[in-house]
C-alpha cells in the first residue's frame, strides 16, 4: 500500500515544484556528512552565563545582586527573583532552519549520533554552585532548579553534546503560571464527579513548567494509486405494499496521481507522559519558535529527547499518510471511494528538533498519579481525573428518587 520513506524509487515521477527550503546532498552518499553545529555559525558568543566546568552546568547571576536569573513569562526577559532586575535575552538572529533529514537519518544509523538509551542511562548528581546543595538528573531532564535554594540550573552536557542532534528552535512560555492555574482551577471544577481531595491540589499536587522535546517533520508527496469510486443511483423495487425505494452503487475502476506538501507535523519526542493526552494539546505555533537560546529554559524544567528522529519518524509518516489517503478520496470522487494501492514518493524531507512549553500538574490519588497538561502558548487543557464513587452514588440515589416521584406524579395523575 505505501512506499516507506525516505528511499525514493530509482525513477520517480515528476517531483513537486520546488521549495526554498530545497537542497542538502543526495540520500545514499558514501560517507555520513559532518554533525550540524549545536550553534549557528553567525551568532554571538554567549558571554551573559556562569559556567561551571567541574559540573558541567550554567547559571545566569544577577549583576545587580548575584541573585540568579530566571526567564520571566510575562516579561519575556530575563529576571533577578530577588531584586527584579531585568536583562534582555541573548539575541541569535537568523531564523529557524529547517534540517535535511536524511542527512540526520544517516548519522543515527551511522552512530555518528547516540542513540538515546546509550546517552541518558546513568543519573548525574550536581553540586549545586550556589549553596553547595546535591540535585540529581535523572533520564533526559536537562534543567531544573536547585531544591534547596531554587537556583536554576542547566546541564551544558546534553543539547550541544557532539553526539546528540542540537535544538534548532525554541517555543517561549507566554502563558504565566498564574494564567496556567487559573486554567486548571477551571478544568478541575468542571469535572462534576472528582473527589473533593483531588480538587485540593494547589496543596497537594506538584505544578511545575517544563519545556519538553519535539521533532517537526516537513515533506513534498506525489502519490500514484488506484481505487474504485462508487457513484449511487436509486431503483423503485417490489410491488404494492413491498415496493421500496433501494439506494445501489455503480463502481468504476479510477487511477491517478495527488501531490500533498507537509510542515511541521510534529512528533512529541519524551516518555514518562501520557502521549495521547499530550497529542491533544495541539496544534502548536511553530512559525512562532525562535533559534534556540538557552536563557529562555532559565527557571524551568527541560526535558531532551528520548526517542531520536528517527524513532519518531514512523509517526509522522502514518499521519501524513492518513491525510494522503483523505486527498486521493477526494481526488476519486463520488459517493463512495475504495482505495486499492499507494506508491508515495517522497522528497524532500526536513526536520527540526524544537523545545515546546508545557504546564505540569501531577496530583497523586490514591496512590496513583494524575496528570494534567496545558500548552504553555495556547492554553488548552488536558489531563486524567480520578472520579468519586461517592458522588457517583449519591447522583445514582439523587437519579432514582427523581424517577420515582416522576413515576407517582403520572400514577396519580392518571388515576385522577
Amino acid at each position: 500500500m505505501t512506499a516507506t520513506p525516505p528511499d525514493p524509487p530509482s525513477e520517480p515521477p515528476p517531483p513537486p515544484a520546488p521549495r526554498p527550503s530545497d537542497g542538502g546532498p543526495a540520500f545514499g552518499s558514501a560517507a555520513p556528512p559532518p554533525i550540524p553545529d549545536a550553534t549557528p555559525a553567525d551568532a554571538p558568543p554567549d558571554t551573559h552565563f556562569r559556567r561551571h566546568d567541574t559540573e558541567a552546568t550554567r547559571t545566569y547571576p544577577c549583576d545587580a545582586c548575584g541573585g540568579e536569573l530566571h526567564f520571566d513569562i510575562d516579561a519575556q526577559l530575563l529576571k533577578c527573583a530577588h531584586c527584579g532586575t531585568t536583562r534582555e535575552l541573548r539575541e541569535v538572529g537568523g531564523t529557524v532552519e529547517e534540517r535535511d533529514l536524511r542527512e540526520a537519518l544517516e548519522l543515527v544509523r551511522a552512530g555518528a549520533v547516540t542513540r538515546t538509551a546509550q546517552f541518558l542511562d546513568d543519573e548525574k548528581e550536581i553540586v549545586c554552585q550556589n549553596c553547595g546543595g546535591h540535585t540529581t538528573f535523572t533520564g533526559s531532564l536537562t534543567a531544573t532548579n536547585c531544591p534547596y535554594c531554587a537556583t536554576p540550573i542547566q546541564r551544558d552536557d546534553v543539547h550541544a553534546a557532539p553526539e546528540r542532534l542540537p535544538v534548532d528552535g525554541v517555543l517561549p512560555f507566554t502563558v504565566s503560571a498564574d494564567e496556567a492555574k487559573a486554567l486548571i482551577e477551571k478544568w478541575i471544577n468542571g469535572r462534576w464527579f472528582a473527589p473533593n481531595e483531588f480538587k485540593t491540589y494547589n496543596r497537594t499536587g506538584a505544578f511545575s513548567s517544563v519545556y519538553t522535546a519535539y521533532f517537526t517533520y516537513d515533506a513534498d508527496t506525489f502519490t500514484l494509486y488506484t481505487g474504485r469510486r462508487g457513484d449511487n443511483y436509486t431503483v423503485t423495487v417490489g410491488h404494492g405494499e413491498n415496493r421500496r425505494t433501494e439506494v445501489r452503487t455503480n463502481w468504476t475502476p479510477v487511477r491517478g496521481s495527488v501531490r500533498n506538501n507537509f510542515d511541521d507535523i510534529t512528533v512529541f519526542a519524551n516518555d514518562g507522559f501520557e502521549r495521547g493526552r499530550v497529542q491533544k494539546l495541539e496544534p502548536w505555533p511553530t512559525d512562532d519558535a525562535q533559534p534556540y537560546t538557552a536563557e529562555y529554559v532559565a527557571g524551568h524544567l527541560c526535558r531532551t529527547y528520548d526517542r531520536d528522529v528517527e524513532d519518531c519518524l514512523s509517526e509522522a509518516t502514518h499521519a501524513m499518510e492518513q491525510t494522503i489517503r483523505s486527498t486521493v478520496r477526494q481526488d476519486i470522487g463520488g459517493d463512495q471511494q475504495q482505495i486499492g494501492s499507494m506508491d508515495i514518493n517522497w522528497q524532500r524531507m526536513t526536520y527540526k528538533h524544537l523545545l515546546l512549553p508545557m504546564w505540569l500538574l501531577t496530583v497523586i490519588y490514591m496512590d496513583r498519579p494524575f496528570q494534567v497538561y496545558i500548552n504553555g502558548v495556547t492554553g488548552e487543557v488536558h489531563g486524567a481525573r480520578p472520579y468519586s464513587k461517592a458522588k457517583i452514588a449519591a447522583a445514582i440515589a439523587v437519579a432514582l428518587v427523581l424517577l420515582i416521584l416522576i413515576a407517582v406524579a403520572v400514577s396519580a395523575a392518571g388515576g385522577g
